[in-house]
């Protein structure tokens, strides 16, 4: 199969397969059939089936990253249309994002080192939560392993994504601008895109959480990791 030939596939596979979920979503309004997840299950299906390396169909769907820009700038849209009312309440949002930050990075370090003993699995699912460039950045930073950390970004995403709201609401959070906020610092893109499907508002709160906690996370998880890796001792 030429490389031309291959690479038509992957890409037409890929499409359709997110198309074809995301309008079951739609229709059925089952929030389970999220497209991201089915279509790594089938990615992960048609390579195991065909015997593909993962680099192969990378390669040959690579066209679909230049996408990746400009998917970014529009969920940067809802952003600026609620900018004013994000300024009014930058402090809360603020501390409220750095304190989570830390809580989540402590108790996943302090959980997972207890557990496992293991310092590198821990620094690698300390940082899940955000945004996948800089996670695997500080991963590597604190010698902790990149491929798990990459594993557990997708895990901690779809999490949010598919189960975000309902649990937030079992709690009785139904403020649009607490699930914004709580779904961005924790399931970072994947939540924020499931965000641009229930409003604009939840989309802008969601967006400024991933900036924030990736920003905030990548200047404090260094000294927090070393801090909790040393009291563990």
């Amino acid at each position: 199969m030429s490389y031309l030939l291959f690479a038509f596939i992957g890409v037409l596979l890929t499409i359709t397969t997110y198309q074809v979920v995301a309008k079951l979503q739609a229709k059925l309004c089952a929030i389970w059939l999220n497209p991201m997840l089915f279509t790594i299950l089938m990615a992960i299906l048609v390579l195991t089936l065909f015997g593909i390396d993962y680099q192969t169909y990378y390669q040959s769907t690579i066209s679909l990253n230049y996408l990746l820009e400009p998917a970014i700038v529009a969920l940067g849209y809802p952003l600026y249309q609620h900018l004013d009312a994000i300024k009014k309440q930058w402090k809360v949002i603020a501390v409220s994002l750095t304190v989570g930050a830390i809580v989540a990075i402590s108790i996943s370090f302090l959980l997972t080192i207890s557990l496992t003993d293991n310092y590198a699995i821990s620094v690698s699912l300390a940082l899940k939560s955000i945004t996948t460039p800089i996670a695997l950045a500080v991963t590597e930073q604190l010698d902790g392993n990149q491929a798990i950390t990459a594993f557990a970004i997708i895990i901690a995403g779809l999490t949010g994504a598919i189960m975000g709201i309902k649990w937030l609401s079992l709690f009785k959070i139904d403020s649009i601008r607490a699930q914004g906020l709580a779904i961005g610092a924790a399931s970072h893109a994947l939540g924020t895109a499931t965000m641009s499907q229930i409003s604009y508002e939840h989309t802008a709160y969601s967006s400024i959480a991933l900036i924030y906690s990736a920003i905030i996370t990548a200047i404090i998880a260094p000294g927090i990791i070393e801090l909790l890796a040393y009291l563990s001792i």
